[in-house]
């Protein structure tokens, strides 16, 4: 196996993504948009206490809608779902929905979910909505994925880290492909108690530049995540990710492929499925090339789990320190400035 030319999610062909950031003065938080093709299937997994989701009931198998226009990911906790409305209002204008009467009366559907970063940047009401959501689908596209503090990403913190956005891939022997996105936010570190990331161990031969931990550096990180820890409250977190390949699945089999994806939650991230984060996998299957075998789809599953895992670590090393104190907000210190030795 090995990654595609993009090492993201977008190496599924047809998968595109775009990201609404705002970290303008007093704001931190933003939204993320995954676009599939046409008829593309989806599935969710949501294990988290305190998650927040819109329209996962309709991937449930026993339920009617078989495809799905796009998949929102957002920062600003429940207010954030009203990216959706931009999302949906945007693939409307392009024809495109699930068509319920006349030619043009559709009604697109775009499952979405959020995750907590209210007042990151000192200014509680301000999240993304409509606009953001619009943006984010406007500006998606099938290129390499912006990673770090972006989109869904920009006020994420992971463990008393700064959070972000990360995507990888891979591209099976089977010449299956699969791919991730990744919005870490969670109550979990990404480190082991030496300072190294926990899922390091998945990354690929070469495919990122990861620094040592300095031990001074570490000491002091745990200590202030001791102190943080005793502040902590239920539904502030959450990590998200959307899993896509362009396997046929149908929608039973995208809810086991998101279901086995959560795995990579759990080899990155300790501990994950809090009751204070509110975890959700969505898999997307775009049926592009044939049903895999038994084999490979447990090749498949594997490897939809792997990508997670490298996607958190890359999230992680791409996200930099911001400092929001003289805001009222808060610092969110990046790993690579925070944690790592000369770097």
């Amino acid at each position: 196996m090995h990654p595609g030319a993009h090492n993201a999610i977008t190496d599924v062909p047809g998968i595109r993504v775009g990201h609404a950031t705002r970290d303008e003065t007093d704001w931190l938080t933003g939204t993320t948009v995954v676009v599939p093709p046409v008829g593309t299937v989806g599935g969710v997994d949501v294990r988290g206490g305190g998650p927040g989701t819109r329209e996962t009931d309709l991937l449930d198998p026993r339920n009617l809608v078989d495809a799905v226009d796009a998949v929102v990911l957002s920062g600003g906790s429940a207010y954030g779902l009203s990216t959706a409305d931009g999302v949906m209002a945007a693939l409307a204008d392009e024809g495109r929905g699930w068509q319920v009467g006349r030619p043009g009366e559709i009604v697109p559907i775009v499952p979405a979910a959020i995750l907590f970063d209210l007042d990151r940047a000192g200014t509680w009401r301000h999240h993304p909505g409509p606009d953001e959501g619009r943006a984010a689908y406007l500006a998606a596209s099938d290129g390499p994925v912006d990673e770090g503090g972006v989109g869904a990403g920009t006020g994420a913190r992971a463990g008393g880290l700064r959070g972000g956005i990360g995507s990888a891939s891979l591209v099976l022997d089977s010449g299956i492909t699969v791919g991730a996105v990744v919005a870490v936010n969670a109550v979990g570190s990404p480190l082991l108690p030496s300072g190294e990331l926990l899922g390091a161990r998945h990354l690929l031969d070469g495919e990122v530049v990861v620094p040592q931990p300095d031990p001074v550096a570490v000491q002091g990180h745990w200590q202030r995540q001791a102190a943080e820890a005793q502040a902590l409250q239920a539904g502030t977190a959450t990590t998200l990710a959307v899993v896509a390949t362009d396997a046929t699945l149908d929608k039973a089999g995208c809810a086991r492929l998101a279901g086995v994806a959560h795995d990579g939650f759990a080899r990155a991230l300790s501990p994950v499925h809090t009751a204070f984060d509110g975890d959700t996998v969505f898999a997307l299957a775009t049926g592009g090339r044939q049903g895999p075998t038994p084999f490979e789809l447990v090749a498949l599953q594997t490897a939809a789990a792997d990508c997670v895992s490298r996607a958190i670590v890359r999230a992680v090393l791409a996200a930099r320190t911001v400092d929001r104190t003289d805001e009222g907000g808060l610092r969110l210190p990046g790993y690579r400035e925070t944690i790592s030795r000369g770097s």
